[in-house]
């Protein structure tokens, strides 16, 4: 047998036949059936196939989303192709820009309107409140986030520069 599995091809051969009986492959431990997947799976292809095969099991798919890396790994995925697919979708649909652009003009409209009506109904309600000193620092705090962004909003729509400096993202963050 030694000599008959020498060359590759025969080689081959006899190990996709051999892994075909299920009396055969019983004996084969859980670790070395790993191994021998990871190996036949170094192709993105067939990883891709067979990942598809075992995920369609309810129970394999259950059990695989529990891990926390596979999981993130599944989501990124899927944000990924959303990505994609919104991006094809703009390509091919030039008035799908123009909708996004009035939505995205909605939001910030709103959220501008939204916290000045918020703070015109908690401020007049505040009359006679006695604030600790950490509450006072605090609110100040978020007051210099709030002036932060919106110095931001209006240096953007002013000198078309949208991207986030290092120190803001911190400010923002609360840092």
């Amino acid at each position: 047998m030694a000599d008959l599995t020498r060359d590759d091809e025969v080689a081959a051969q006899v190990a996709t036949d051999l892994l075909k009986r299920p009396a055969v492959t019983e004996h084969v431990t859980p670790a070395e059936k790993v191994r021998v997947v990871t190996e036949l799976t170094r192709d993105d292809s067939v990883a891709q196939e067979v990942t598809t095969s075992l995920l369609r099991r309810p129970a394999v798919a259950r059990k695989t989303m529990r891990d926390d890396t596979t999981r993130m790994l599944v989501n990124r995925a899927q944000f990924d192709n959303s990505n994609e697919t919104r991006d094809r979708i703009r390509e091919r649909t030039p008035a799908v820009r123009a909708i996004e652009h009035t939505i995205e003009y909605l939001d910030l409209v709103g959220s501008c309107h939204g916290f000045v009506a918020t703070l015109g109904r908690l401020v007049p309600q505040l009359r006679g409140q006695e604030f600790t000193e950490d509450e006072r620092e605090t609110v100040c705090r978020q007051i210099g986030r709030v002036r932060a962004a919106a110095d931001w909003l209006e240096g953007a729509l002013n000198n078309g520069e949208f991207t986030l400096d290092e120190q803001l993202v911190q400010l923002l963050k609360g840092e």
